[in-house]
């Protein structure tokens, strides 16, 4: 097929109208990814770009039939997990896709995690195989006696003794493997969640389930086309980077572009003039500091290639999401989602973005706002929000009391605060830990913090609850400046002044802390419990 050429893509989980579609029982998710654009003649196609060239659909595929048949020599067997200690790079997308294939389990996990987390990741998955990048073999060496259960350490790059090359694995084993006659319902990757709190849970997702989450955002949300291009900031271990990099672009036929190291604002410039990407996905805190980067330089920079600029990950403030498209003369869409659903359910629209609104329900997916006793509240009115659709995942892996909290039915309580307007739009309010009851009424540190950035001199902030001399909970707020602005007690005070004339009293906050970073998880959020303990 000619580089010109597209090809209609049949739906496959959500038709035009919204309406599911069922699946066959027998289903293996890499056939939808590699197989179907092989059969429709797209094979010679790119399907990835990165530092050392670019792979075809063809090549792609090829690959990951060698990734399997070399799990499989190394006696991986179906429903057994491999764990994906790798960058972005070729070798994940084909280790991943080629061990799907084979009907065992890819868990990708954080590449800078502890040791004492691999250790966790590596017994608690039961994995039999781990894949792990020279770079990152020394972690695993201070655990590798505690490994129950894993057989084989298999190294991209140099393989010292005891291990295993990729390489040479990929070299020796066949291009061609046909895939497992897995289920539907049968398990197809993991994923360990990010939490800011307690151990990591296992996140079992089923092979349906990448249909149902991302063909409605991709076809419905963005209309992507073979023509497109991702590049993603998060990195594919993250459920937000696997399908920006990975499922997103691969189901519609358009080309991932990878970075093998997370790239800072100077490189993501560098990437897009080198790989010309149409659609940029990152999170707020990465905004913030490329927008610092583009206000650094002499005259305005043509962003040429981008049509589509998504943010997740943590919520977009609307000074931050005003701030970008007068800056870029690009859209900024805010979209929520989570491990557990797989992708994004909530998403602003291009041409319909409201700042300040996380957007609306993406098609295929039901949300309830509930209160206390778990009944709908009115629109405008904050509850909890539950979430139901096909791409929810089957539960936690050996956390049965957490899964029976999290999954009600069909329903996924997602543990978020939010209120929808009459137009169909959400709004977030902070987790349900994170609001604060001050004054016996409710306070949102999104909002407070929404106001905070407004202000010229912030760059960043979170707002925390604190306890006053009297022991009641007021808002605190941690601040990092912007350049050319040095903290004092003097701003502190006009910052407060700033809030002052903006919130109602019971919302100012109270203490104005400045910071010069914020501690964040690995994937870019705030980690407001270590402010709230001091850490």
């Amino acid at each position: 097929m000619s580089a010109g050429t597209t090809y209609d893509l049949r739906p496959l989980g959500v038709s035009d109208s919204g309406a599911l579609l069922e699946l066959p029982e027998t289903f293996n998710m890499s056939t939808v990814l590699l197989d179907r654009h092989l059969e429709a003649g797209f094979g010679g196609r790119p399907a990835v770009f990165y530092e050392g060239g670019t792979l075809s659909y063809d090549a792609l595929s090829r690959l990951a039939n060698r990734a399997g048949n070399a799990l499989r020599s190394l006696g991986l067997r179906r429903e057994e997990r491999v764990v994906l200690l790798l960058p972005d790079c070729p070798e994940f997308l084909a280790v991943f896709l080629g061990a799907m294939r084979l009907g065992a389990v890819p868990v990708p996990v954080n590449t800078v995690s502890s040791p004492a987390d691999y250790a966790y990741y590596l017994n608690d998955s039961r994995a039999a195989v781990v894949v792990v990048d020279q770079e990152l073999l020394p972690r695993l060496e201070p655990i590798r006696s505690g490994l129950r259960s894993l057989r084989s350490v298999v190294v991209l790059g140099e393989a010292p003794p005891g291990c295993v090359s990729l390489q040479e694995l990929l070299a020796h084993s066949s291009d061609e493997l046909a895939p497992a006659g897995t289920h539907r319902d049968e398990p197809s990757y993991w994923l360990y969640s990010s939490g800011t709190t307690g151990r990591p849970k296992g996140v079992v997702h089923l092979h349906h389930d990448m249909v149902y989450c991302v063909e409605p955002f991709a076809r419905h949300g963005l209309g992507l086309t073979p023509e497109d291009r991702t590049f993603s900031v998060p990195r594919l271990f993250f459920s937000y980077g696997l399908v920006n990099s990975l499922y997103m672009p691969l189901y519609v036929g358009a080309s991932a572009v990878l970075a093998r190291k997370r790239p800072d604002p100077a490189g993501v410039l560098e990437a897009l003039a080198r790989f010309r990407p149409t659609v940029f996905c990152s999170v707020p805190t990465f905004y913030v500091a490329l927008l610092r980067y583009l206000e650094s330089l002499p005259s305005p920079l043509d962003l040429g290639s981008l049509r589509l600029a998504i943010s997740g990950g943590e919520p977009l403030p609307a000074p931050l999401c005003v701030r970008w498209q007068e800056r870029t003369g690009l859209e900024l869409l805010d979209v929520v989602g989570s491990t557990e659903v797989g992708y994004i359910y909530i998403s602003n629209r291009p041409g319909r973005v409201r700042p300040g609104a996380s957007g609306e329900l993406v098609p295929g997916y039901e949300a309830r706002v509930v209160d206390e006793d778990e009944q709908p509240v009115p629109r405008g009115t904050v509850g909890d929000l539950w979430i139901k659709g096909e791409s929810v995942a089957a539960c936690y892996w050996n956390k049965h009391a957490r899964t029976k909290r999290a999954f009600a039915g069909e329903w996924l309580r997602t543990g978020d605060k939010f209120h929808q307007d009459v137009d169909g739009y959400f709004y977030y309010f902070g987790r349900g830990d994170d609001l604060l009851k001050v004054s016996a009424q409710w306070v949102s540190p999104m909002e407070v913090e929404g106001t905070l950035l407004a202000h010229p001199a912030v760059a960043e902030c979170a707002v925390v609850g604190a306890l006053d001399s009297e022991g009641l909970l007021k808002p605190k707020a941690f601040v990092s400046l912007q350049p050319g602005y040095a903290p004092s007690a003097e701003l502190a005070v006009q910052l407060q002044e700033f809030a002052r004339a903006h919130l109602p009293p019971f919302k100012r906050p109270a203490w104005i802390e400045f910071v010069a970073e914020f501690p964040k998880t690995p994937t870019g959020k705030i980690e407001r419990y270590r402010l709230r303990s001091g850490g």
